[in-house]
Parts: structure tokens; sequence; C-alpha cells
């Protein structure tokens, strides 16, 4: 089985998500879903210990060799990526069968299930292909079945949410899929590896100029990268509580790697850096950081104030990419991962605040962190880590990047990061202030503690959030030999 890992990691999900849709109602769907995405999980950390002691893993398709065939190619960073996803996934899964059974209705637990499948294979897929149109395939995937999850949220602004995202995700798909279509024009191939060997003798073309920047704004949009960030707020506020968390703590990811991806293993070595694009990002970082960290600061709903902040982490993502060294590459890896795991942990303590009082606007959880300590401890330690304290996974991100842009003499790039961490400091000691230092409403008198199904994978992620702020030996050192192969794969 081992030399079909990458194949199994895509195939089982989706083969898995229509059988589910047709599945009895109760919790068989959630039970079956559940055992799918921990054989993922299982998967994906045997395939990234093969990668990392075996070397670079090629599978072909049908038999079909490169490049005329789809052939999956995978390396320490999609190894990574893929890990983070199906972990996320894991672990988010018996956080659902609660949440789900009160925020959706009986008759659309199936579908729900059977859609949170479909994009997890979309999102495993763009990770596992080693085909830049395939990307697509899978991008519509996960996109497609995302617009379903979000629409399933049971307020009908939903419904706007789902729809302004399909419409903004359309345009980025559009936007990348012109850009694949003019480098194809060029190269005549499809595969990553293949471009890669074949750009280098046209990159000197307008053409493989325009399809590089069709492809970037469609990914920044798909990331959400301040300014194309519009969708997210919205999409993140009114979605059902599971899909909230399984979309902060993957999606964006994801379009991260794809980033990095496409500038440092298909394009040839310092084209993306000879044009505005590592100007454009660093820019768009440090204003997403600036703008979406104060837009948090000023919110009522809780989640909304979430999703701010979430574009601002993707700031110090793209900052990572856009300063274009060893560490600041180091520094935007490390961050995607530490991101995951702090967004995920806040996202599932106000889920279990939403299971309890059915909503999560700041005058509606005054005094709730005394009725409820374990879930608030989960919020402070969460909160911690987004501001970067010492101790936690956000300071071994932010670290290195501080570290990447002295070594630049980035002045202004430190300071960004440092008043970044400022303005998280406020608005999660605004969220702190309501929960804990505000007079307890007469609803939340009558409050309990979220069952142990919820608090569980919350505390995991908020254990993990504490113990790769110690421990940095995988993330940073997977990160690094990632980095390593992005900055030298164009050449391989």
């Amino acid at each position: 089985m081992g030399s079909h890992i990458s194949l199994l990691l895509v195939v089982i999900p989706l083969i898995a998500a229509p059988i589910i849709a047709v599945l009895p109602r109760g919790r068989w769907p959630w039970a079956a879903a559940t055992l799918v995405t921990v054989l993922c999980a299982v998967l994906a950390a045997m395939q990234l210990w093969s990668v990392l002691y075996e070397g670079t893993i090629s599978y072909e398709l049908g038999g079909w060799a490169p490049p005329w065939g789809i052939e999956y190619r995978i390396d320490a960073v999609n190894a990574f990526v893929a890990l983070i996803v199906s972990v996320i996934a894991a672990i988010t899964l018996p956080y659902a069968l609660h949440s789900v059974e009160r925020e959706i209705s009986k008759e659309n637990i199936p579908l729900f299930y059977c859609a949170l499948l479909l994009c997890l294979a979309g999102l495993l897929g763009i990770t596992q292909t080693g085909d830049i149109f395939n990307v697509f395939v899978f991008l519509e995937i996960s996109s497609l079945s995302s617009y379903a999850l979000i629409s399933l949220g049971k307020n009908r602004q939903a419904l706007t949410a789902a729809y302004q995202y399909l419409i903004m995700g359309t345009v980025g798909a559009t936007f990348y899929l012109i850009g694949v279509g003019l480098i194809y024009s060029q190269t005549g191939s499809l595969n990553m590896q293949d471009m890669a060997n074949i750009l280098p003798n046209v990159q000197h073309l307008r053409t493989v100029d325009t399809g590089f920047a069709f492809i970037m704004i469609g990914v920044a949009l798909k990331l959400a990268l301040f300014p194309l960030h519009l969708w997210l707020p919205n999409a993140y506020t009114y979605a059902p509580s599971v899909v909230t968390i399984f979309l902060a703590a993957t999606a964006t990811k994801v379009a991260v790697y794809l980033m990095l991806r496409v500038i440092y293993t298909v394009f040839p070595e310092g084209f993306a850096l000879a044009s505005p694009a590592e100007e454009l990002l660093i820019v768009a970082g440090m204003a997403g950081i600036l703008i979406a960290s104060v837009y948090a600061i000023y919110q009522v709903d809780v989640k909304r104030l979430l999703a701010y902040s979430s574009v601002a982490q993707i700031g110090y993502m793209a900052l990572g990419i856009g300063l274009a060294s060893a560490t600041s590459i180091t520094a935007a890896l490390i961050h995607l991962f530490n991101h995951a795991l702090m967004k995920g942990a806040l996202f599932m303590a106000i889920g279990a605040i939403i299971y309890r009082i059915g909503a999560c606007r700041m005058d509606e959880i005054h005094g709730l962190g005394k009725a409820m300590p374990w879930t608030f401890g989960a919020i402070i330690i969460g909160g911690l880590s987004l501001v970067g304290v010492p101790g936690t996974a956000g300071f071994v991100s932010k670290w290195y990047l501080v570290v990447a842009a002295l070594e630049q003499e980035a002045w202004i790039a430190v300071a960004v990061i440092l008043i970044g961490s400022l303005l998280a400091v406020v608005y999660v000691g605004k969220l702190i202030e309501a929960l804990y230092f505000k007079p307890i409403t007469e609803t939340g008198k009558n409050v309990s503690e979220a069952p142990m199904l919820l608090l569980v994978p919350t505390w995991i992620l908020v254990i993990a959030n504490i113990y790769f702020g110690l421990d940095t030996t995988l993330t940073v050192g997977v990160a690094e030999k990632a980095t390593a192969i992005l900055l030298g794969g164009a050449a391989s």
C-alpha cells in the first residue's frame, strides 16, 4: 500500500463522500466520516515520514509516464501541508457530532458530511498533484463543496455569504485557468516539473509574464490576501461552526502552499522576484496585517473578529513569501502550521459557546468565562498564541519572520509585525474582557460547560499550541527542509 498512499489520500474521501450521502439518518454518516478522516491522517503521517527518510515520491496515475500522464509528486513541502489538512480534519470530525446536530437540520446531516469529505478530497488533491491543470480540478471540487457547506448555516445571511464566496471563487478560478492556458501555450506541458524545465527558455515572452500574473491573482483570491479578502469575513461568520473551523484551519493554508509551489517550483528561479510580485506581496501582506487587525478590534461578532484576524495572519504568510529568503519562507511555512492550530482552537472554543447559547455576539457572551472555564481557558491560550507570546506556537513563527526581516534590514516590516501583534493584544483582550470581566447576563447564569466531545478536540489543539511553542523539532525541521526543496526546486 505504501506506493499508493498519495493516491489513497485523495481517492478514499472522494469515494466515501457519495456513500455517506445515502447512509441512513442518525450518527452513521458522522461515524463513517470520522473513520475516513482518521485514516487519511494516518496515511498523511506515513507519507511525510516516507518523504523525509526516503526522498521524493513520484506516482504515475494509470501507468502513464509524465509529462503525458498525470503525476502525483510528493516532497516535504506538500507532504507537510497534507498532514496539516488531514490531522485538522481528524480532530474536527469528533467535535462535529454535537455541533452539527445542533446547527444543521437532520435531513441535511448526511449531505453535510458528504460535502465535508469532498472538500477534504479537493484540498488533499491540490497538495498531492504535480499537474498544474489537475490543481484547478481539485480547486473546484473543494470550492464547490465549500459553497454548499457555508450555505447550510442556520442564518439566512449564510446564503448571501455562500453566494458572495461563489462569485469571488469563480473569478479566482477563472483567472487561474486563464493563466494556466497562457503558460501551456508556450510550454506545451501541464506537468509542474516539466514546465519548470521548459520555462527558462521562454521566460522572456510577455505571454509568460501575463500567465504568471493571472495565476497569482487567482491564487490570491482563493487565499483571501488583502485586498482580495472580501468573501472571507462573511463566509466564516455565517457558516456552521464546524465549517468555519475546518476552512479557517485548512483552505487558506492550501492556497499558501499553491502560491509557494507556483513561485518557487513551476517558474524559473528568480522569475517572480524580477517582477513586481515580490513588492506586491510585501505591501499586501503588511496592509493586511494592519488594516485587518484594526477591523477586528471594532467587530461585535466574535466569529467576524476572528475572521478579520485570519486575514491579518494571512498577511504574515504573504510577507514571508514576499521577503523571499530562506528564513522568511521557513517562517511562512511554520506560521502556516501554527495558524491552523491556533485558529482551529479558537473557533472550536467559540463553537462551544454557540452550542450553549446559540450566539457569539460580544454583548451576549458577557461573563460566560466563569460559567465555561475550560472553554475560556482555551480562548486565553489560543489568544496568547495568536498574539505571539513566548511559549506558544505563534511566537515561533513570528520570531522567524522578524529575524528574516532583520536579515534584510526591512525595518518597516519589523515594525508592522510588532504593531500587528500589539493590535492582536487589543482584540484578544476585548474578547477576554467580555467573557470574564463583564457581569454575566441572565441567560448566562443557566449555562454550563460544553460537552466533552467539544472540549477534548479543542484542548488537543490548545495543548498542541503549547507543545509546538516549546518543541520546534517537527515544525522548524520540516519547514527548513521544505524551504530547501522550494529554493532549489526550479533547478532540480
